[in-house]
């Protein structure tokens, strides 16, 4: 149980993380290039899904209905991607889904010796590293707290226990 990471406090509903089945979550994100890459806020899921969309649209206007043929070393080459990759995953999704309180102000991130308070709208660009080259962040786990900016890039919050939205 000392891998659960819970959002409470200030919150419509109060959030257990397993950061041990984010490998599988389609919303992780490559650390050793997302600092490097232009980000542009994406608020709606739907706007995603609608370019998607219209991609596919555009493929099967131009080249026709037929789905090219994938490589077969794809398949390989992913597994080997998720065996030894560095992963974190966006923090937005788990505070909507929290329902953050209209009225708070901060997060409060503990760690197993400290606190560290971040502004509630800074906290919505966190993202939380939960794999490094491969393996689940077990020594001073069970996540590591990136700022959005990346300017903890090099020392993120790590040792974290509990998040609470006060």
């Amino acid at each position: 149980m000392e891998n659960i990471i819970q959002i409470k406090g200030n919150v419509k509903f109060s959030i257990t993380m397993d950061p041990g089945v984010w490998i599988f979550d389609d919303r992780k994100v490559d650390l050793t290039t997302y600092f490097l890459e232009d980000h542009q806020e994406q608020d709606d899921e739907l706007a995603k899904y609608k370019k998607d969309i219209s991609k596919q649209w555009d493929r099967e206007i131009t080249e026709g209905a037929t789905i090219p043929p994938t490589s077969s070393t794809k398949p390989l080459f992913e597994k080997e991607k998720l065996l030894n990759g560095t992963f974190a995953i966006p923090f937005k999704p788990f505070l909507k889904n929290a329902e953050v309180g209209e009225n708070a102000k901060a997060l409060i991130i503990k760690t197993s010796d400290s606190e560290v308070e971040i502004p509630i709208d800074e906290a919505f660009k966190l993202l939380l590293g939960f794999s490094l080259n491969g393996k689940p962040l077990r020594e001073d786990g069970p996540i590591h707290v990136y700022y959005g900016d990346g300017s903890n890039q090099n020392k993120p919050i790590t040792n974290v226990i509990e998040m609470r939205v006060i």
